[in-house]
């Protein structure tokens, strides 16, 4: 690896990581936030969703961004006002101004994961790109999977007020880097799709925006039909914009090379039972096993080492023997992880017996599955198109996440109880499995002497059919109103 390729991937891991870890650190913070700033419930909830609404509504903005101007421009705009809205966050002297902040972070980090991993795409030649991407994924998954024991830790020896006042520090050490980074074939072109970036952040905004509220407010409300009806209408002007547009923001003809439309297939489902699972199992362990948030926290992290360990090397050897393989027995183990965590009790976890061998083998299968799946779906799309094709699977897992959580009521139907959990690993089981059988089926592998006239092609299609211009993707990790829902 040249000195190059280190410091981009050292840039990408750190400059996604303050983006995963802020995800998934704020919620166990969110009591204690209720307890000092007041607001209840209703503050709980919009301090995890004001985040995820504007990152999930404007991701697919920056990934048109980092193709038009520059991998290395956006990434520094995004860490600097991710900084500084992570500053304003610490110090935030009620609810509503926490909210805000929290609304500016999402839009600064939506600027930070597609360009991370495009500048992978482009400066790491194919077979080096998956050994690559299993790095990235086993960081970025670890400070996933890690977020909640650190902000246990901080909430329940200092402040919660940490949660947020401790990103300056990897991302003052993410600029610095990236400085001194010299990339190549930083052609700009300048083009944005205006209409296009309107209305999918508008389009987006307003169905993530409903499926939020249906929870509290129900169906009927016209805040919430109101919201997705706006929604659904804005989709559908973008979609006929985007297939009208001769330099279109979402090329839909991405879609059809066959591993990047499988591939985000595969991603909706996996991910779905990705951030559903997680977080009904981390509430499940507070709310009725009595765990503190520091262990609940903890009880993770078996998932997170076997992440860091296996990652990479299965990014290798998806690169060595094609992603089909990993990507049909990955999801079937993390299924399996998740069916052993059946056994857990009524009212007490015997976490060694019950939790360890489910999560150790969740975390087995995760390392399997998401280096692949991200190089095949990212391997799919020509070079100067990594950074839309990343914000697309990004949206795609987002998307299945937040709709995941939204249905977690539905599926508990009542107060999380054991037989509550147990519907909702069932689902998951079901989703990784689905997920198996669609790569199985749907994925190819591509031997190293086709690669050349398959950029070529590629190339080709994106000039007459798509137009100019994973990521591994973030798993969602809740809301304080599933929390709420699981109470009921």
């Amino acid at each position: 690896m040249t000195s190059l390729q280190r410091s981009v991937l050292l840039v990408a891991i750190l400059a996604s990581l303050v983006a995963f870890l802020d995800g998934s650190v704020v919620n166990v913070a969110l009591p204690a936030i209720e307890r000092e700033l007041g607001g209840g419930l209703v503050l709980q909830q919009w301090v995890v969703d004001s985040y995820l609404i504007t990152l999930g509504a404007l991701i697919l903005i920056a990934g048109s961004l980092s193709d038009a101007f520059g991998r290395k421009r956006i990434l520094m705009i995004g860490l600097f006002g991710f900084g500084i809205a992570s500053i304003a966050c610490a110090v935030a002297p009620d609810g509503v101004s926490l909210v805000v902040f929290r609304a500016v972070q999402g839009i600064a980090g939506a600027l930070l994961v597609p360009s991370s991993l495009a500048i992978i795409i482009q400066v790491f030649s194919t077979d080096d790109q998956p050994k690559a991407i299993g790095r990235w994924t086993a960081w970025t998954s670890a400070a996933m999977l890690a977020g909640p024991l650190l902000g246990g830790v901080f909430v329940d020896t200092l402040s919660w007020r940490l949660v947020f006042a401790i990103n300056p520090l990897p991302i003052a050490a993410t600029v610095i880097i990236l400085w001194r980074v010299k990339l190549d074939h930083e052609h700009a072109h300048g083009h944005i799709d205006y209409a296009g970036a309107v209305l999918g952040a508008v389009g987006l905004g307003g169905v993530v925006f409903a499926l939020i509220e249906q929870g509290q407010e129900s169906w009927s409300s016209p805040l919430v039909w109101g919201s997705a009806l706006v929604g659904c209408l804005c989709l559908g002007a973008f979609t006929i914009v985007e297939l009208r547009s001769k330099r279109p923001m979402l090329p839909f003809g991405l879609f059809r090379i066959r591993n990047f439309g499988v591939g985000n297939l595969a991603t909706f489902a996996i991910y779905a039972a990705l951030s559903l699972g997680t977080l009904m199992v981390g509430i499940y362990l507070q709310e009725v096993a009595g765990y503190p948030a520091t262990l609940a926290g903890l009880a993770l992290i078996p998932a997170t080492i076997v992440s860091l360990v296996l990652a990479s090397r299965f990014g290798a050897l998806s690169g060595k023997w094609g992603p089909r393989l990993f990507m049909a027995v990955g999801p079937a183990v993390a299924a399996f992880g998740y069916a052993l965590m059946l056994t857990m009790g009524a009212s007490s976890v015997d976490y060694w017996l019950q939790l360890l061998p489910g999560v150790v083998v969740f975390g087995l299968g995760l390392s399997i599955t998401v280096a692949p799946l991200t190089a095949a779906v990212l391997g799919a799309v020509p070079p100067e198109r990594a950074g839309i094709g990343s914000a697309i699977n990004n949206a795609v897992a987002r998307i299945a996440g937040l709709i995941a959580v939204a249905c977690a009521g539905l599926i508990v139907a009542g107060p999380l109880d054991q037989a509550g959990l147990r519907r909702v690993l069932l689902v998951c089981v079901v989703l990784l499995v689905i997920g198996a059988v669609v790569s199985a089926i749907g994925i190819v592998n591509r031997n190293k002497s086709a690669v050349a006239p398959h950029a070529a092609a590629g190339s080709a299609a994106s000039t007459a059919a798509i137009g100019p211009g994973a990521t591994a993707p973030i798993p969602l990790t809740g809301s304080a109103r599933a929390q709420r829902r699981s109470s009921r």
